[in-house]
């Protein structure tokens, strides 16, 4: 289920989440706000890695029983990107749509993937968020007592399925880019910097040359997976979704290479 997020003082949305039961019970009982990740197809709380914790004021759901409002107080930034909010970008500023497109692409895509999912799954969730809005009272207070036994969480094969590793890599990464440097690898590539992330991919671009000299199947998927991945720390540090160079290279079928060459002259000139 949908959950809007906005500041209790400020009244500021803030950003745009999912729960499931689990996440709606940990919120409800933690009074601190947990979402459902579907690319993880794991619960998570929001502030585990940055400290930028969200505490609940008040909690509403929606006259269809379909969405969720909780008014909080924001510890620090919403947005991974270091914003307060994750809506600070406004259409005008989307430079002709394309931008746009490419970070709601993946979204689309693995909303496409799960339509047959989504569909045998549409009537059961619908009686279940009926089951959500039993336990907001009218003063929108919650007894954790009466909340309903969690349910499993999802098996993140399945998850994986759907939305993709790379996708799951995307939103993990930057997850990590304003976490502290001695909890992870990664966190530790960037609290260093461009610099050190960027050695990191020349030096596996050398070890996949390597392993291609020396037709060692294993090795090269092996090196090619440790040069997507710092690759892929470079894309996250500039918020650039995987997606947007799978539009680049769809875009580049059926267009020489010698006339692609020439047009990227062309625009330089």
């Amino acid at each position: 289920m949908p959950a809007i997020v906005q500041d209790a003082t400020s009244k500021e949305v803030l950003m745009l989440a999912f729960m499931d039961k689990e996440a709606f019970a940990l919120t409800l009982q933690t009074r601190q706000m947990h979402y459902f990740s579907r690319s993880k197809g794991r619960i998570w709380k929001k502030g585990e890695t940055s400290g930028h914790i969200q505490r609940v004021k008040s909690a509403f759901v929606d006259c269809d029983n379909d969405a969720l409002l909780f008014l909080v107080e924001q510890v620090g930034a919403a947005c991974h990107t270091g914003n307060k909010s994750c809506f600070f970008q406004s259409i005008g500023e989307v430079d002709s749509g394309v931008n746009l497109g490419a970070k709601t692409a993946g979204a689309e895509s693995a909303s496409q993937k799960s339509k047959i999912v989504e569909s045998k799954k549409a009537e059961s969730e619908g009686a279940e968020s009926k089951n959500y809005a039993t336990h907001l009272d009218s003063a929108n207070s919650v007894d954790s007592t009466t909340l309903a036994t969690p349910v499993p969480k999802p098996n993140s094969a399945f998850a994986y399925d759907i939305y993709g590793v790379i996708d799951t890599l995307y939103h993990t990464l930057l997850e990590r880019k304003f976490a502290k440097g001695d909890t992870s690898y990664t966190a530790s590539l960037y609290e260093k910097g461009v610099n050190t992330f960027g050695k990191k991919i020349i030096e596996e671009a050398g070890e996949v040359v390597l392993a291609l000299k020396d037709a060692d199947r294993a090795q090269i998927v092996y090196e090619c997976a440790d040069l997507v991945y710092h690759v892929m720390v470079g894309l996250a540090y500039n918020n650039i979704h995987p997606e947007q160079i799978s539009q680049e290279l769809a875009r580049r079928f059926g267009l020489s290479g010698i006339d692609e060459k020439a047009q990227r002259k062309a625009n330089k000139a």
